[in-house]
C-alpha cells in the first residue's frame, strides 16, 4: 500500500527485518508498530481468542487500532506443544523478538533469551517491562503506576491531587526506547555478528521525563511545585479565553517575540517601555499584562487572533479534543492520518483515520503497509513461508493449535 512515487528504500528503511511479537496493551505494540510502520515485517502472535486488548472499552478501546496496524497476525495456542514449536520455527526465522509480559512468563513457555540465545546468537530480544534489573525488577507496573510512584501524576495534577497525563505516555515513549535500543542493537550486529537482550522500562522511562524537574530541584534548592500551579519562567505563557467561549494559548517567550506581538497589536507604549524590554521585567508586569492582553484578546473570534498570532510568528494554539484532530487542516492536507479499518467491537468494518508515524525521510511519510489485522488472519500465509502445506496445515485447526 505504498504512494505512488515513495522510494522503497525511504518509505521502508527496515524492509527485510522481521520481527516476531509476544505483546498486549500499549508498550510491547507501541515497539512493534513503530518497526512495522519503518518496513519491518512484524508478526503479532496471539492468542487463539485474538489479543484481549481487542475487547478493551471504555479508555482502552482505541488501543488496538491504532498501535497494531502494518502486523500480520497468527493466533497461536502458546500453552500447547505443537504451538510453542511453532513460535520456536518463527523466531529461528526472525532477527527480533518483541515481548511484555509480567517476568518469568516468556521463560515458562522456554521463549525467553536464554533459552533462545545458543540457536539463535544473532537474535536481538527486546523485553518492555515495568522496571530494568534491580530491587523493583520482579514487580508488575503499568503506566498509570509508574506515573504514580515516577512523580509524573503528582507534576500533571493540582497540589494534593495527582492525577495521570491524559495519554499512555510512558507505554509509548518505553516502547519509544525500545526501538531506539533495538536500533542500536541492529547496527551493532553488523559488526559482531552476534544479537543482544535489551530491555525498556516503565519506571526509569517516567524517570528520564521527569528529571528535568529533579535538575530544577537541584539547580534551585527548591522542590517544584505541580505544573498546574507553577511558576511560569516566561510573563505571557497562558490560555486566554475569548468571548466567544473558545480558547487560545499564546506563548511569548523571547524578546524578539515581545516586539512582534507588540508591532502586530499596535502596542507601541509597551514596545517603548524599557521595563518591559526583557522577560524579567515582563514577569514583574505579569499580572498586569495578563489583565490587559486578555481584554485586547476577548472579543476578537478564535479565526481573528489566529490569523494575526500566524502573521507575526507567534506560538499559539487553540484548545483542541483528540476528536478535532480527525479534520485539522494541518494533518488532512499533509497526509498525517492513515485510512484504517476498525477490526473489533460494534463498529467493526468502519473506517476511520489515525495518525502516521510524526516522521519523515525528507519529504517522504512511512506508508501503511498492511491494515490492522482479524485475529489469526495471517495464519496460512505465515505456516506457508515456514514450509507447512495445507495438509500439515489441518490438523493444527483440528487441535486447536492455531485459529480456524
Amino acid at each position: 500500500m505504498m504512494g505512488a512515487g515513495e522510494p522503497a528504500d525511504q518509505a521502508a528503511p527496515l524492509r527485510g527485518i522481521k520481527v516476531i511479537e509476544f505483546t498486549h496493551m500499549v508498550m510491547g505494540p507501541t515497539a512493534g508498530v513503530i518497526l512495522g510502520d519503518l518496513g519491518a515485517d512484524v508478526i503479532k502472535v496471539e492468542p487463539l481468542k485474538g489479543d484481549n486488548t481487542r475487547r478493551l472499552t471504555g479508555s482502552g478501546a482505541g488501543y488496538f487500532p491504532m498501535y497494531n496496524r502494518n502486523k500480520r497476525s497468527i493466533a497461536l495456542d502458546l500453552k500447547n506443544e505443537k504451538g510453542r514449536e511453532i513460535a520456536l520455527q518463527l523466531i529461528q526465522s526472525a532477527d527480533i523478538v518483541l515481548e511484555n509480559f509480567r517476568p518469568g512468563t516468556m521463560a515458562k513457555l522456554g521463549l525467553d533469551y536464554d533459552s533462545l540465545k545458543s540457536t539463535h546468537p544473532r537474535l536481538i530480544y527486546c523485553s518492555l517491562k515495568g522496571f530494568l534489573s534491580g530491587p523493583y525488577e520482579n514487580r508488575v507496573a503499568l503506566d498509570e503506576v509508574t506515573q504514580m510512584m515516577g512523580g509524573l501524576a503528582y507534576m500533571t495534577g493540582l497540589p494534593n491531587r495527582p492525577l495521570r497525563a491524559g495519554s499512555s505516555v510512558i507505554d509509548i515513549t518505553g516502547g519509544m526506547f525500545g526501538v531506539i535500543a533495538i536500533l542500536s542493537a541492529l547496527h551493532e550486529r553488523q559488526t559482531t555478528e552476534v544479537g543482544s537482550h535489551i530491555t525498556s522500562a516503565l519506571f526509569e522511562t517516567t524517570a528520564f521525563l521527569v528529571g528535568q524537574h529533579m535538575a530544577q530541584q537541584a539547580v534551585s534548592g527548591e522542590a517544584p511545585p505541580p505544573m498546574s500551579v507553577r511558576q511560569s519562567a516566561w510573563a505571557i505563557y497562558d490560555v486566554f479565553q475569548l468571548d466567544s467561549g473558545e480558547r487560545l494559548f499564546v506563548g511569548i517567550v523571547s524578546d524578539s517575540l515581545w516586539y512582534r506581538f507588540c508591532e502586530e497589536f499596535e502596542l507601541a507604549e509597551w514596545a517603548a517601555d524599557d521595563s518591559l524590554s526583557t522577560n524579567a521585567g515582563r514577569v514583574v508586569a505579569r499580572e498586569h499584562l495578563l489583565e490587559a492582553i486578555n481584554r485586547l484578546f476577548s472579543p476578537m473570534s478564535l479565526q481573528a487572533l489566529s490569523d494575526r498570532l500566524d502573521r507575526a510568528g507567534l506560538p499559539f494554539a487553540p484548545i483542541n479534543t483528540p476528536g478535532d484532530l480527525f479534520n485539522d487542516p494541518h494533518l488532512t492536507a499533509s497526509g498525517g492520518l492513515l485510512p484504517l479499518h476498525l477490526t473489533d467491537g460494534d463498529r467493526a468494518g468502519q473506517q476511520t483515520t489515525l495518525p502516521r508515524l510524526p516522521v519523515e525521510f525528507g519529504l517522504t511519510k512511512p506508508p501503511l503497509h498492511r491494515d490492522v489485522p482479524q485475529a489469526g488472519a495471517h495464519n496460512h500465509e505465515v505456516l506457508s513461508e515456514l514450509g507447512l502445506d495445507a495438509a500439515a496445515v489441518a490438523p493444527l485447526i483440528q487441535d486447536s493449535v492455531i485459529s480456524s
